[in-house]
This record gives structure tokens, sequence and C-alpha cells, in this order.
């Protein structure tokens, strides 16, 4: 099984990227999340991999961090009625860290925002992976993964929540979070992260 890919940018579309590794060029299917961190044709990039075989057919999805790709396994493995494609547009719309606060307090307005879930999607989403959430999250924290966000999932949450009432798309104000966590110290308020995030 293929768990990471290391070569040079081919291709690059906001859901698929061609990566040259080895002499082969491999397509790979990925989050808009993703495609906002893979470099321009003719760089290097390296993603981590989630392999699906089948008897006619051989899929990769692409991740730019290993969290990404175990949320995006948790999702397509252990949620009855989301397989790859629903996965990587769930991951599309959202970041790993506002799907992970949204599941933990059961925010079924806001992941029903996803595209392919409904209401009873969104409920098993909380259900099944409320516990595995959590677990993971406290994982990440104690890895020190090279995820780029330094405020804590509630604040990460209670931002976008803020952005969302001002009238931002959940994927706009995901990524406009997102972009100032990464620009502000660890154990921000939520606060100052609004006022990045609008700056």
């Amino acid at each position: 099984m293929i768990a990471r890919i290391k070569g040079i940018v081919l291709e690059t579309t906001p859901l698929l990227v061609v990566i040259e590794a080895g002499g082969v060029g491999y397509d790979i299917q990925i989050p808009i999340t993703t495609a906002e961190k893979v470099p321009g044709v003719g760089k290097e990039c390296s993603l981590f991999i989630h392999s699906v075989y089948r008897e006619d057919s051989a899929s990769l999805y692409g991740f730019a961090t290993r969290d990404d790709r175990d949320f995006f396994r948790l999702l397509v493995e252990k949620v009855s009625g989301i397989g790859p494609k629903i996965g990587i547009a769930i991951l599309s719309r959202m970041s790993v860290e506002l799907l992970r606060g949204a599941i933990a307090s059961a925010d079924i307005a806001l992941l029903s925002k996803c595209p392919g879930i409904g209401k009873k999607t969104a409920e098993r989403l909380v259900i099944e992976l409320k516990d595995k959430v959590a677990l993971s999250a406290t994982a990440t924290s104690a890895e020190a993964t090279d995820s780029t966000s330094s405020a804590s999932p509630g604040v990460y949450q209670d931002a976008v929540s803020s952005l969302i009432i001002l009238g931002y798309k959940p994927a706009d104000a995901d990524k406009f979070v997102r972009k100032a966590s990464s620009q502000l110290p660890a154990n921000t308020s939520v606060e100052a992260l609004v006022k990045q995030a609008l700056s």
C-alpha cells in the first residue's frame, strides 16, 4: 500500500494533482484544503496517501498532513454512507480542526452544510466519531504534528462561527481563521483570532 508520495508536480487543479515520482506520474485526488498547499508545476511536493483498490480501479487520495489523511480514513472507514468522494468533498469544505470541533460539540447544523451530508448523516458522524475525534485530538496535540493551527479546537470553532454569523460562507470562514491561527501565538483568544481573520 502506498503511504506517501514525494515528487515533482506535473499538473494541479483544485481537486487533483499529478506528481511524478520515480518516473511514474501519479493521479492523486485531493481536497481543496490540500490544493491550497500544493506548490506550482515543476516544484517538489510530498503528500500523505490513502489508497483504495477495487476490482476495476485503483485510486489515490492525497493530503498535506498525516492528520488530514488520518481524519479522512476515519470518515470513510468508520461512518457508513460516507465514501472517498464525499470524504474529499467534506475536507474541501472544512478543515480538520473545524470538523473535529463540530463533531465534538455535536454541531449538526454546521456539519449539515458539507456537500453530501444531510441531517441524518451529520448525526451519524457525531455518534460514530465523537469518541474517536476526542482521542485523536489528544494524540495530535501530544505529538505536536505539522498542523499549522495554533488555536485550541474550541477557540477555533468559536472564531469560525463568529465569521459565519457575520455572513461568511463556512468554507471561507474556516480558511480565514486557519490562516489567522497560523499567524498568532498558541492560546490566543477568540476575539484576537476573529480580528486577525478580518484584517
